[in-house]
């Protein structure tokens, strides 16, 4: 079976553009000689810029070494916010830029953005006003991006809004509104939404070095992991949206670069609802350290998080330390009747943030800023790092002007104010398992038409079917198990034991689409099981036969 036959294009289904197709890809990266816009790194940022550059009319190429979202743009706290506690630090600008974004998402990513009700629990009388005033200046900074008015509740109703708080010394709580999505979702929304704009997306092509001439940056070589060859690619700018890895490129650029970057990792754990049935979040605005810790309802699982733990070094898979685990357990049994223990957490994984390297070492990631930096260098290379999943918009629109200056292109204004999202719908459906694909979910269900056997559910206790395994890897360049279950769909994040089990089918089910044989398989299962038992406590064995 031909790839290109089987995953098709976006010209072979009218009224659909923006599928991802990696020979496409390819095929158009051999073809142009001079790229506006080389992007590196397939994150928020990467994917931001990709779409603002090409929504400009501008050539646009991002390569990413893993696969989209692989590293910090798929462990987030899943929130679309302007930031309780930045206010709280004075940083006034920065929760007004995101608050006002964070309605522009909603606006332009409807089937991904949903308005969320927040509750503060209180447990002092002075603690409620103090909430209750910092929320007022919340909602007011939002304007006409509101997403509804903070409020306070009274005992009584607080314990019907979350059943399962602890009751002990409660005087009431203090409600308001913010946004939720799904991270991993969007950034394939962004990739798909920057390709029917015009640019090209490859993932697991890694850019290896940079070619300069009179000191300044005019190519890239790039590396295909998956294809095994490489490709010099000339471009009148390159920009560095590696996120906690900037400093890698930046040395690549000028060896003797200090770090720009000091990475903060943060965690989560992930619980049956059991422990938290309310369709509200929780909040908790001052843990022992004085961080700020959520539960949320997130796919039929309530997500709690998350920590901020200093490292020295970036990993492209980080894992938890027992002292993060242990701290957000200890915490939230201080706010749940129902008690989570270590052998509750059906799934736990670690994000690295990219913040801002401080001037003085003081030790404590509380002090640098969440901010984002735009830096050029003497060498024209344009480096966009920091910031957070709810201001990309923002920060790709600031790094396509530097863009224009350093590669003196033709100016064009930023248009991604008023640019749906790919798969935006009018009135999505919250009840349908596939309304996250928005327009997409058509797609989908026509698969099943062809072929109803793809119905069958991947693993009986999660909504996920055969048929989205097939949509990823057609139109969504899924290449492995782990872009399938750790990102297209969620079910890795979720419930670590549940994706093992369920990984035999999905591998087989790419082999299929993709024409790999059994050793492939083979291959893909060792990966991804041992990938997989890094998000959980204690090691799961599975050992599951493969029917081909």
């Amino acid at each position: 079976m031909n790839e290109t036959k089987q995953n098709g294009t976006s010209a072979d289904l009218p009224g659909m553009e923006g599928f991802l197709n990696r020979n496409d890809s390819l095929e158009k990266l051999q073809s142009q000689t001079v790229w506006d816009l080389i992007i590196i790194g397939g994150g928020a940022t990467g994917l931001g810029v990709a779409v603002d550059a090409a929504n400009r009319g501008y050539a646009t190429l991002l390569l990413e070494q893993c696969d989209f979202a692989k590293g910090t743009s798929s462990r987030s706290t899943k929130l679309v916010h302007g930031g309780v506690r930045y206010l709280a630090q004075g940083n006034i600008g920065l929760v007004y830029d995101a608050l006002h974004e964070r309605g522009l998402l909603l606006k332009n990513a409807s089937h991904i953005v949903k308005r969320q009700a927040f509750i503060i629990p209180c447990y002092g009388v002075l603690s409620k006003f103090k909430y209750l005033i910092g929320l007022k200046i919340y909602d007011w900074l939002s304007g006409t991006f509101s997403f509804g008015r903070s409020s306070f509740i009274n005992r009584k109703n607080m314990i019907k809004a979350l059943p399962e708080i602890n009751t002990k010394g409660l005087v009431g709580g203090i409600k308001y509104f913010d946004g939720q999505f799904d991270d991993a979702r969007l950034a394939i929304n962004l990739a798909q939404t920057s390709v029917a704009q015009g640019a090209v997306v490859l993932n697991y092509c890694k850019v290896s070095k940079l070619a300069k001439k009179g000191g300044k940056i005019q190519a890239v070589t790039a590396y295909d992991m998956e294809k095994s060859r490489e490709y010099q690619l000339r471009a009148k700018t390159v920009i560095n949206a590696t996120g906690v890895f900037v400093d890698d490129i930046l040395q690549m650029d000028k060896p003797e670069t200090k770090p720009l970057v000091r990475p903060s990792q943060g965690i989560h754990l992930v619980f049956d609802k059991s422990f938290f049935t309310s369709s509200n979040a929780l909040m908790i605005p001052k843990t022992a350290d004085g961080r700020v810790l959520f539960a949320v309802p997130w796919h039929d699982h309530v997500l709690v998080g998350t920590t901020d733990t200093p490292l020295n070094k970036p990993t492209i898979e980080p894992k938890a330390l027992d002292e993060e685990v242990n701290f957000i357990l200890k915490t939230m049994q201080q706010y749940l009747s129902k008690l989570p223990t270590k052998k509750d957490v059906l799934s736990v994984f670690a994000g690295l943030r990219p913040l801002a390297a401080p001037q003085k070492e003081t030790g404590n990631t509380k002090e640098i800023s969440r901010d984002h930096k735009l830096i050029v260098s003497e060498s024209g290379l344009i480096t966009i790092t920091g910031g957070k999943w709810t201001t990309y918009r923002k920060m790709a629109e600031e790094t396509v002007n530097a863009a224009i200056k350093v590669g003196n292109l033709e100016p064009v204004p930023c248009g991604t104010k008023q640019l749906a999202i790919h798969g935006s719908i009018t009135t999505p459906s919250s009840d349908d398992a596939l309304s996250i694909y928005g327009t997409d979910q058509e797609g989908i269900k026509n698969l099943v038409l062809e072929n109803p056997s793809l119905l069958k559910k991947l693993i009986e206790e999660l909504p996920y079917t055969q048929a989205e395994v097939v949509w990823s890897v057609r139109h969504e360049m899924a290449r492995t198990v782990e872009d399938v279950l750790a990102r297209r769909l969620r079910i890795l994040f979720l419930d670590a034991k549940a994706a093992m089990n369920a990984a035999p089918k999905v591998a087989e089910l790419i082999a299929k689409e993709l024409n790999r044989d059994e050793h492939w398989i083979a291959d893909q299962l060792e990966s991804f099981y041992s990938l997989a038992n890094n998000y959980l406590l204690e090691p799961y064995h599975q050992i599951v036969a493969v029917s081909h």
